[in-house]
């Protein structure tokens, strides 16, 4: 597993170093204070996880990982002192995976970046049929590709897990609890801007009008639907 550190503080980036050597040894870290020399990285050395700071010398946080998701999917975890509500909403909206505050437990960070890691898997098979293919949306659930229309749609690792949960219920009301606790985990149960932010996301990957949704139909006070005809 290769983890990028994009971060300008050489403290923070030796006890992550130390933490992944004690309690990841399988893990190779790699790391630059600069987020052009980043968004190169992430192209190049082929990361599995991106670790991001929002402070940087040469750029914005937030214009990194815009310019990270034009090209790339790998899974970020914006790791900050900036901890307000707007600042993590602006992160998730941008494609961030997950966001942690500074300061924080190193074990947590381990935690986190596992369990990020875990949530691109691949989908259980033994629960899901091999392919999706209704109203011109196609997932092929091994393969993990999605199609709209015949035009390739492409979605980070979150909004692939959050169209599959839709899928396999189609038509039927998703509880907004159960598509928290099935992409995210029981952690987030508490917050739902999460999945707020992510259902907006996806709907505008695949044109749903964000405005009036006819895909990714909001039930008031239920859930969310994926509503394609057969």
């Amino acid at each position: 597993m290769r983890l990028l550190v994009i971060d300008d503080d050489p403290n923070i980036l030796e006890v992550m170093s130390l933490s992944f050597r004690v309690s990841w040894p399988q893990a190779t870290l790699i790391s630059t204070d600069l987020g052009a020399k980043g968004i190169e990285m992430v192209e190049t050395a082929s990361p599995d996880i991106v670790l991001l700071d929002l402070l940087l010398h040469d750029m914005n946080g937030f214009d990194v990982l815009h310019e990270i998701r034009t090209f790339s999917n790998v899974p970020v975890i914006i790791v900050s002192v900036k901890g307000e509500e707007m600042e993590r909403v602006r992160g998730l909206e941008l494609g961030a995976d997950d966001y942690l505050v500074k300061p924080f437990s190193y074990m947590e960070l381990l935690a986190r970046v596992r369990a990020v890691l875990r949530r691109g898997g691949a989908e259980d098979d033994s629960t899901l049929p091999i392919t999706f293919d209704h109203g011109g949306l196609m997932i092929n659930f091994k393969t993990q590709e999605v199609r709209l229309q015949e035009h390739d749609i492409n979605l980070t690792p979150i909004e692939y897990r959050l169209l599959c949960q839709l899928a396999v219920n189609r038509d039927k009301t998703v509880s907004q609890e159960l598509l928290i606790e099935k992409v995210w985990g029981q952690e987030y149960l508490n917050t739902p801007s999460v999945l707020k932010v992510h259902v907006h996301r996806l709907r505008r990957k695949l044109g749903d009008n964000t405005e009036n949704p006819q895909l990714i139909v909001t039930v008031p006070r239920r859930g969310y639907k994926l509503s394609v005809p057969g």
